[in-house]
């Protein structure tokens, strides 16, 4: 079985009906859409657009919640990660264990991609977006903007809560996400969980729980929500294995829960 075979899985069906805009994908809110001060940016994970995975995404965002949405390329055209090498060696649902074999070859496999990581770390992608989004209010007019982020981008959009350039996120099963940059989300917030997840662990969940909690007392204390999905492993909300019940449940529910978050804070 070759890595390609294996990665077929996790390819979404269907084909993106947007358009490329420069380096980024663009998906239209309907004709009929009232919403056209508002949008949403969808964040990819590590393995970028090249992945159609994000596009078929934010095509669903845009047709259900009403609004356009864009996907900005974050890396530059340069994903630090090829999806068909990684996909297979990574858990596609709860209770997968890893093997030391299987571990060794994927340490081996992210070696020659440190550069590349290196140079997707905050302090360079953060910025990037920042200047994504002031561009397109400036350009279409949006007035409110909504982020939705996926693992490496569900780090990211947590990170834009605590500023001004969005009014509403949602953090998908999400890496590089530290307590502090929780505690700092000034934002309604929606959180879609893994049940099991090597980036955002149980462990992390609990933290991110507790700040919200003692938030609560304040008066200042924005909107949020937690929702763990039964049988899910890191990546099902965006590269799920449909075949898999409990991740295909978990990827087609968490685009309801996404959904119904923006229409309510969007």
């Amino acid at each position: 079985m070759t890595c390609t075979y294996c990665y077929k899985g996790f390819v979404l069906p269907g084909e993106p009906k947007g358009s490329m805009v420069g380096q980024d994908y663009f998906t239209a809110a309907p004709n009929d859409a009232t919403q056209r001060t508002k949008a949403i940016v969808l964040l990819t994970d590590i393995f970028g657009l090249p992945l159609p995975n994000p596009r078929i995404v934010a095509d669903h965002l845009a047709e259900h919640v009403g609004v356009d949405v864009w996907v900005p390329d974050l890396f530059n055209g340069k994903p630090p990660f090829d999806a068909n090498k990684m996909e297979p060696l990574m858990p596609d649902r709860a209770g997968v264990k890893t093997s030391l074999g299987t571990l060794a070859l994927l340490i081996i496999r992210l070696l020659p991609t440190l550069p590349r990581i290196f140079a997707s770390r905050p302090s360079v992608v953060d910025p990037r977006i920042h200047e994504f989004i002031k561009k397109i209010k400036a350009e279409k007019g949006y007035e409110r903007i909504g982020a939705v982020g996926y693992c490496f981008g569900g780090g990211m959009a947590g990170r834009l809560g605590s500023t001004d350039f969005v009014n509403t996120i949602v953090i998908a099963h999400p890496s590089n996400l530290k307590p502090a940059d929780t505690r700092a989300i000034k934002v309604p917030s929606c959180w879609v969980l893994a049940e099991e997840d090597m980036a955002f662990k149980d462990k992390d969940i609990k933290t991110a729980q507790a700040i919200f909690k003692d938030q609560e007392t304040k008066p200042d204390h924005v909107d949020y929500e937690f929702r763990i999905w039964k049988g899910t492993a890191h990546g099902f909300a965006v590269r799920p294995n449909l075949k898999v019940p409990d991740v295909k449940a978990g990827y087609e529910g968490s685009l309801d829960q996404t959904v119904a978050w923006f229409k309510k804070t969007l």
